[in-house]
């Protein structure tokens, strides 16, 4: 297993660059706009430190967060998927969003905190049980 990333939504996206990268002093590393579920991710790190990882979250449509909700999750990358949340499920661990496409599950902690489950490398193909199931809770 291996830490990625924090995630934060953010209800301003130029204003939280300029004060994560210009007044903070991150960089941006990448950025990724999702049209069809109208979202932007934008990763951001220290110089130096790439592998720390900060995701900011601009959802396109206003809403507001209010304390607490705008921290999104932790995210790590695992070796197998299905092998991960087979082990949780037996360990009692709800799996709230399956990984039914082999590449991203989440899970929650005692606390409700959102733990993002990323399969390293390419997704693995969609098998049963995890294709079919549903979520359960939020995410």
């Amino acid at each position: 297993m291996k830490y990625l990333h924090t995630m934060v939504r953010v209800t301003d996206l130029d204003e939280s660059l300029d004060f994560y990268c210009n007044k903070l002093g991150l960089v941006e590393l990448r950025r990724k706009e999702v049209a069809a579920a109208r979202f932007t991710l934008v990763f951001l790190a220290a110089p130096g430190d790439e592998e720390a990882q900060v995701e900011l979250t601009w959802n396109w449509d206003p809403e507001e967060y209010g304390e607490g909700r705008n921290f999104g999750h932790l995210a790590y990358a695992v070796d197998n998927i299905y092998e991960t949340c087979q082990r949780l499920m037996d360990a009692g661990v709800t799996i709230s969003r399956p990984p039914r496409d082999g590449w991203m599950a989440f899970v929650r902690s005692p606390d409700n905190i959102s733990i993002e489950l990323l399969q390293k490398g390419d997704a693995l193909a969609p098998k049963e049980p995890w294709a079919s199931m549903e979520n359960e809770g939020i995410w």
